[in-house]
């Protein structure tokens, strides 16, 4: 695995163009200090990154200690305490990011996918989220029905021509990969202006779904399963509606989680197992804090005391554009025995998002270890890769967002920002079907960390730390230990047997 520090020093040495986006982000910029050299084996596999670029998912090696732990700072494993089973991390291939991926050459881009999602020669990554129809990083203004009448039904070019084909070169080199789909609206035909009026509404932004047109529109997901499946990429989960509270997004549609109870109990679900699927379904899809709508609050445990609903559905799913993370600790002690996942965060100016020296840490404790550590059973971010100009962008979409990394015109050069950090550094000494695992001792404030446990019983701790200094501490996991030292605003992840 090559050390992305390194392929960026030899593109600056090579005299290439790099974007400019973001403060801390303008290049070239000046070679990091040396460090002494590393060893290139051990017991405990590292990769560490730091704000300010000094490593860049650096991998070193450290062994055992041979002495009593006698250590005061000592983080210890407690591999009996177990949590939750983990899908994965990893990132949404919009149009936009297919698209993008699809301007490069054959060698550059199997390069990239294998360094992203190979779990023998790469970071892991192992979760993929893409937009049933079009997102707001889309190449157009779609769904897979616009023409009215469910007979109608065809995947769009977006999919055939960009996403798909993608989809199929990530999972030849990953086939572990799950993949969750979520529309941004119905068929426009389906749509109403309210559930009172009942209105045609031919809008892509906001209205509601016509009750009259639950079952054409669950018999639209199996289609859409089916479809892709048939092209020869497994849909793992959905959720009914990205952002169901969100009426301004320009791809669009309000679901209330009466709404989304009555399609999943009356349509979705029982259509989904008459077509022998066992694709899951997360509901919700949202914010923490429910767009602070008062009747919408525990919008899944609503849809959950519906026992009819609630027998087809896997969790809820979480995006952090508004609340806090705590309330995923509220939904997971309410109900024990559904799932959570987080899967959309997304980096723009609005919150400096290319700016590594002010996201890395946060992002990480926000959006990997924060949702982990309460019950999350996966995480993704929004768009694994855009160009320089934030897009391509359909009209009315989003431009003003990061990528986990951008590229520049020339499809070549690629700048890494926090999120794609992140992602690897929660996936590289990670496996699906991990455990996470306890741990207690050593926790001052300024560090963050999670531990699992992998199907081959191997460990993985994951640390972050958001003070200036380093923090040094031990870790114990009761046959063996060795120091571990935690840069400033940096992130380490160690991975041993």
């Amino acid at each position: 695995m090559k050390d992305i520090k390194v392929i960026l020093a030899s593109i600056i040495a090579a005299g290439a163009l790099l974007i400019s986006c973001g403060d801390d982000n303008n290049y070239p910029q000046p070679a990091p200090t040396p460090t002494p050299e590393q060893p290139t084996s051990g017991d405990v596999r590292v990769l560490t990154t730091t704000a300010n670029r000094s490593k860049s998912l650096a991998e070193s090696w450290i062994n055992f200690s041979t002495t009593d732990n006698m250590s005061p700072s000592t983080i210890r494993i407690t591999p009996d305490k177990t949590y939750q089973t983990i899908n994965g991390f990893g990132a949404a291939i919009t149009g936009s990011t297919a698209y993008n991926l699809l301007k490069m050459t054959q060698a550059d881009r199997t390069k990239f996918l294998t360094e992203t999602f190979s779990l023998t020669e790469g970071y892991g990554m192992s979760y993929i989220r893409v937009s049933i129809g079009c997102s707001d990083f889309s190449l157009s203004e779609h769904t897979c029905c616009d023409k009215k009448g469910i007979e109608n039904f065809g995947l769009d070019e977006e999919d055939t021509k960009y996403v798909i084909p993608v989809l199929k070169e990530i999972i030849a080199i990953n086939p572990e990969i799950k993949i969750l789909g979520s529309p941004w609206t119905a068929p426009r035909w389906m749509k109403v202006n309210n559930l009172t009026d009942l209105k045609p509404y031919d809008s892509w932004t906001g209205g509601q779904l016509n009750p009259a047109y639950y079952q054409d529109y669950a018999t639209y997901f199996v289609k859409w399963v089916q479809a892709y499946e048939s092209a020869g990429v497994n849909i793992f989960a959905i959720t009914p509606q990205n952002e169901p509270l969100n009426r301004g997004n320009s791809a669009s549609m309000f679901m209330g989680w009466e709404e989304q109870r009555d399609f999943i109990k009356s349509a979705l679900g029982p259509k989904m197992r008459e077509a022998g699927l066992d694709t899951k379904i997360y509901v919700f899809d949202h914010n923490y804090n429910y767009d602070n709508m008062p009747d919408q609050q525990s919008y899944p445990l609503k849809i959950y005391a519906d026992a009819e609903a609630s027998k087809y559905i896997a969790g809820a799913a979480y995006h952090n554009y508004g609340g806090n993370l705590n309330e995923l600790d509220v939904i997971h002690a309410a109900a024990p025995n559904k799932e959570l996942v987080f899967t959309e965060s997304t980096a723009g100016d609005w919150n400096d998002g290319s700016n590594l020296q002010k996201r890395l840490v946060d992002d990480m404790n926000q959006i990997c270890l924060g949702t982990v550590n309460r019950w999350c059973n996966g995480s993704l971010i929004w768009n694994l890769m855009l160009d320089s100009q934030r897009g391509p962008n359909r009209p009315g979409g989003c431009t003003n967002g990061f990528g986990a990394v951008d590229i520049s015109n020339d499809y070549k050069t690629i700048r890494y920002n926090s999120f794609y950090y992140i992602m690897a550094h929660m996936s590289a000494p990670t496996r699906p079907g991990a455990v996470r695992i306890g741990t207690t001792g050593f926790s001052p404030n300024d560090l963050t960390y999670t531990a699992f446990k992998n199907p081959d019983g191997s460990f993985a701790l994951v640390l972050s730390n958001s003070k200036s200094e380093d923090i040094k501490a031990t870790v114990d996991d009761g046959s063996h230990h060795f120091p571990v030292t935690i840069p400033g605003n940096g992130i380490v992840s160690l991975s041993w047997n």
